[in-house]
């Protein structure tokens, strides 16, 4: 049987979307959890867009990943927030 790869190879460029209320507080915390497990991200590895009536708010972050079980906490940190409603 062949040995089974990885879906992703590790270290990468990932990105990861967060869409949640517009709140400037929320967006703190997301890029504090981020910058928790990914402390070398950049301001311009950082993008936010407003949803169109303003209601909402995306940010979009590109990490450098290490691996499967940084992914996964960090995933369960956002996911963990109030007012987030989808990690991507």
């Amino acid at each position: 049987m062949a040995e089974e790869r990885p879906r992703i190879e590790f270290p990468c460029d990932y990105p990861i979307k967060v869409i949640g209320e517009a709140d400037k507080a929320a967006i703190s915390q997301v890029l504090a959890i981020v910058r928790k497990h990914a402390p070398e991200v950049t301001p311009d590895q950082i993008n936010t867009r407003a949803s169109r009536n303003g209601n909402y708010q995306s940010i979009r972050i590109t990490i450098l990943a290490t691996g499967e079980d940084q992914l996964r906490a960090l995933h369960e940190e956002l996911i963990a927030l109030p007012g987030v409603r989808l990690v991507l």
